[in-house]
């Protein structure tokens, strides 16, 4: 099984009135998602940020692109994706749910609403009381499954820069509480802070994907049988890097960080199965 996922996007509003910010938008994101659409994948998730600022009209473009190929879409809700409407507006525009699982013969997938609603001050995240008994109970009730989160922000102090402000779940939230009751394998997949990081703790693999706008790139995991197989795919081409700095040069609410790439051991990684499937035969 094959999962393609899409780091922050940010697919804005703009000013079409700076010379070639249209041009480059359109070019951009048209060709981007064309690829990310090609690839052949069982699901194709978005953690997060899939707009930068959650106005209708972004909503509206960034679905019409993702809609013209039919795949198996899923869209993680983050700080971005709220900050113009309210959390149900937004999940009545892309048909998504606010936090649900998927489960497969090969896997379990959680995806968590993380995100504040309408908050332009405290873009860190937040899960309320019911959101973490759900989840909880899917840690529980997932046994020695491989068990999938998807998530826009990180778990904090998990990876890179996810101890800084505002910059993972907030640190109140005892997230370790209910991971450190997964039995098997577990997989936690996030964004936020716009930098490619992988940390392996204990039994969890925290996977953090950078902002498509400072790097073409996307990851792809593949379930097999004796083992998960977590790789990075770039997108080598010119006029897209072009293209993106033009963008992220002229909105707002966007921070280029030339540095998104992280190490060699932050993009690629193998996670063994059959020692969990060995003590279950």
């Amino acid at each position: 099984m094959r999962v393609a996922l899409m780091g922050d996007l940010h697919y804005p509003a703009i000013d079409e009135t700076v010379p070639g910010l249209a041009d480059a938008h359109s070019r951009f994101f048209q060709s981007l998602i064309e690829h990310f659409l090609e690839i052949d994948a069982h699901m194709h998730v978005s953690i997060g940020d899939l707009t930068n600022f959650g106005h209708a009209s972004e909503l509206i473009g960034v679905y019409n692109l993702l809609n013209q190929r039919d795949r198996n879409f899923y869209h993680a809700l983050g700080n971005h994706d709220l900050y113009a409407l309210p959390r149900k507006d937004v999940l009545t525009l892309t048909g998504q749910c606010r936090y649900h699982t998927i489960s497969t013969d090969e896997a379990i997938f959680a995806f968590l609403d993380t995100a504040r609603e309408m908050d332009l001050e405290d873009y860190g995240g937040w899960i309320d009381d019911e959101q973490l008994q759900w989840f909880e109970n899917i840690v529980q009730t997932s046994g020695t499954k491989p068990l999938f989160v998807f998530a826009h922000h990180p778990v904090y102090n998990t990876t890179k820069n996810s101890e800084l402000d505002k910059s993972s779940i907030h640190p109140s939230i005892d997230m370790w509480k209910i991971l450190e009751q997964k039995e098997g394998i577990g997989v936690y997949l996030n964004g936020h802070t716009h930098v490619d990081s992988i940390v392996q703790e204990k039994n969890w693999t925290f996977l953090q994907t950078s902002a498509c706008l400072d790097q073409q790139s996307f990851r792809i995991i593949d379930i097999e049988k004796e083992e998960i197989n977590i790789a990075s795919l770039d997108i080598i081409d010119k006029d897209l890097t072009e293209s993106a700095s033009i963008i992220y040069n002229n909105i707002n609410y966007f921070r280029h960080n030339p540095n998104a790439r992280g190490q060699e051991s932050d993009r690629q990684c193998r996670i063994p199965l059959l020692p969990m499937i060995d003590q279950t035969s």
